[in-house]
């Protein structure tokens, strides 16, 4: 073998210190580097779109590698700048660079790769956040960048740099609060939902003692309507952006769409879309009047009538059996069924619709009382439309009143006509008129003095019949609650009712509210339709249904809502034994959300549900989240867990012995009932 044959090539290294030139494909990674936790895919992202904008702004440190007898490779190993490396290595996949690229170097031979590697990651200190936050916000504005531009030139999402640039936004005195460690990123993120730089101040001064970001956020969009509320919901926030109303976005949580800044539009918009659906609704029924309101008008002052039961047309009767059959006979088909087809579902769908609007046709108005009466429009608390019908104007209920009151046949024989022979909507029954006569004919003092006995022979013969006084009872809660303006009693029953709308914002809309309101009705549409048989009425009815009656109009009565400046320890005291006795499981009717209670608590009481409800570990899990975040991790956790708060829990029977005795005399008269 020649000598020339066993000639080593030589390879020649840069002196220490030297800067070079070094080809991508001649660059390996270090076993010295320091750093052994890999980069992350966003960093060398980052890394890649820095260096596709500006270049690389620092060398590269590198070693030269050799092989076991000590010659070198030809290769160098990156002691500092890995990522750089790697992101010019996504770059030539990417096909923007040759894997030949030259990359500046500086070769060190004379220091320790490993302490130069560690002291490269050590010893520098990273940029402050609001260093970097008015650094974004100069790029935008003096060189023009847009959000997009500057996170192609950075390698992060425009997400993350609209986000830099509202908090560059930031009042410069938060801003240095921030710097001197007076206020916390969070809370700078929450100044940073409106770009008014004087209301942030203002915010500021205003909350000196409770500056929690949640708090921030809810007085700086105090004004403003969110886009959950049920206004926006309801005209849709397309229409709202079409009429010209603008959106506070909150970058840095989950905003749900936004706070809408244009109340005053959005009021407008609200009531003329309501007004359009009350408007349609008179044209298609017939209504004399129609009123839209946002929330029901309780103090209307109207009485109501119902719809009644009629029979459908043979027409319509066919149409529903047929449709009821083609559905039942589906739902035999697939009730096996995973998942339904397209086809089916929507077939589905048609059907229950058809079946709805025909069932609907069951109960109808009279149509002297859709002449009469109205309806209002109203807007639920979840953005939809609900319909009240069957309200009477007092003015239009006139006529009526005047001929309860006035019924001693004072109307012409003309005016009442020839089929006046049965009484008539409020007339006297029989035998009324010699009563009257008879009184006309004494004394007040002796008609006080003969209907006085008479109430109390009337008392002492109720009180020895139970089921008449059950019969009176009933009557007289059902006539001053069916009736309006019907002093039709004669047992001195009043029912203080309490509209729990008033104190729980939405309670109607609930599924408890919605079935009390299908109880109610059911009711009101039995009742006869002039106070003068509703003795007849309660009378007839079957022991059950007479009960059944009783305890719903008694029911609506109960209170038991507590109140900041009502002291009333011993209704609130029956208010327990009765919810006891009725074994009360509000479990059944409420569930622990954000909107009911876990949004309008403080965190503690939130960790404090989780504790109760699922376990220490999981409220532990919680502790470290933002309000927003820990009340909807929350709703999450307890919803399967029938957790309640205190002022809902109904003490079990096996706690009653150990409870102590609240009620005092006339207050245990529940407990002497059971």
């Amino acid at each position: 073998m020649s000598a020339k044959s066993v000639e080593r090539h030589v390879e020649i290294i840069p002196a220490g210190g030297t800067e070079v030139l070094i080809p991508l494909n001649k660059l390996k990674k270090s076993p010295n580097n320091a750093r052994k936790t890999p980069h992350s895919e966003a960093a060398i992202e980052a890394y890649a779109a820095s260096i596709a904008a500006k270049g690389i702004l620092q060398n590269l440190v590198v070693e030269p590698e050799f092989d076991g007898e000590g010659a070198a490779t030809g290769f160098y190993l990156v002691t500092i700048g890995e990522g750089r490396r790697l992101a010019q290595l996504l770059r030539v996949k990417r096909k923007e660079i040759k894997k030949t690229e030259p990359i500046r170097c500086v070769v060190d031979t004379k220091n320790d790769a490993h302490e130069i590697s560690l002291d490269e990651n050590v010893t520098r200190e990273s940029m402050h956040p609001a260093d970097q936050f008015e650094a974004f916000r100069r790029l935008a504005d003096e060189r023009g960048y847009g959000a997009e531009e500057i996170a192609a030139r950075f390698g992060v999402s425009p997400q993350v740099v609209r986000q830099r640039l509202r908090l560059g936004a930031v009042s410069p005195r938060l801003i240095q609060l921030y710097r001197d460690g007076d206020l916390a990123l969070e809370q700078v993120m929450a100044f940073a939902i409106t770009d008014d730089q004087k209301r942030q101040e203002s915010v500021y001064e205003r909350l000196s003692y409770d500056r929690d970001a949640s708090t921030i956020r809810r007085v700086l969009t105090e004004t403003h309507v969110p886009a959950t509320d049920r206004r926006p919901r309801f005209v849709g926030l397309e229409a709202y952006t079409e009429a010209g109303g603008t959106i506070l976005r909150d970058l840095f949580t989950e905003d749900r769409g936004g706070y809408l800044e244009d109340v005053a539009l959005l009021d407008l918009l609200v009531t003329a879309r309501l007004g359009r659906e009350a408007d349609s609704l008179r044209a298609v029924e017939g209504w004399k009047w129609t009123e839209p309101h946002l929330d029901f008008p309780h103090a209307h002052g109207m009485r109501r009538v119902y719809p009644h039961t009629v029979d459908l047309s043979a027409e319509d009767q066919t149409a529903l059996q047929a449709a009821q059959t083609e559905f039942d006979r589906l739902a035999e088909q697939h009730q096996t069924a995973e998942e339904l087809p397209d086809e089916v579902d929507a077939r589905f769908g048609e059907l229950e619709t058809e079946i709805e609007r025909l069932k609907a046709k069951r109960e109808a108005y009279d149509p002297d009382e859709i002449a009469r009466g109205g309806a209002f429009v109203i807007l639920n608390h979840d953005g939809t439309v609900r319909i009240e019908r069957g309200f009477i104007r007092p003015e239009d209920d006139k006529p009526r009143l005047e001929t309860e009151q006035d019924g001693d046949g004072q109307a012409s024989e003309e005016e009442r006509g020839a089929d006046d022979q049965a009484p008539r909507d409020g007339e006297e029954e029989e035998g009324a008129g010699d009563e009257e006569d008879e009184d006309q004919r004494l004394s007040d003092t002796l008609v006080r003095d003969l209907t006085a006995h008479r109430t109390l022979g009337l008392r002492l013969n109720l009180g020895e019949q139970p089921e008449v006084a059950i019969v009176a009872v009933t009557h007289a809660l059902a006539g001053q609650i069916f009736y309006f303006g019907a002093n039709a009693h004669v047992v001195g029953v009043q029912p203080v009712k309490t509209d729990l709308a008033v104190h729980a914002a939405g309670i109607e809309d609930t599924a408890a509210g919605k079935a009390w309101s299908d109880r109610h009705t059911n009711w009101a549409r039995q009742m006869p339709k002039d106070s003068s048989g509703l003795w007849e009425f309660v009378a007839e009815l079957d022991h059950d249904s007479r009960m059944a009656l009783f305890a719903h109009c008694k029911a609506l009565t109960v209170n038991a809502v507590r109140l900041p400046f009502d002291r009333r320890p011993r209704a609130l005291a029956a208010a327990r034994h009765l919810a006891e006795t009725v074994v009360l499981d509000m479990t059944g009717y409420w569930r622990p959300t954000v909107g009911s209670y876990l949004g309008r608590v403080t965190k503690a009481d939130i960790l404090e549900a989780v504790r109760e409800g699922v376990s220490e570990e999981a409220a532990e899990r919680l502790s470290g989240l933002k309000k927003a975040e820990m009340a909807a991790a929350a709703e999450q956790l307890l919803a399967a867990t029938g957790w309640l708060p205190s002022l809902l829990r109904t003490a079990r029977a096996e706690d009653r012995a150990h409870a102590p005795n609240e009620a005092h005399g006339n207050d245990s008269c529940l407990e002497a009932a059971e």
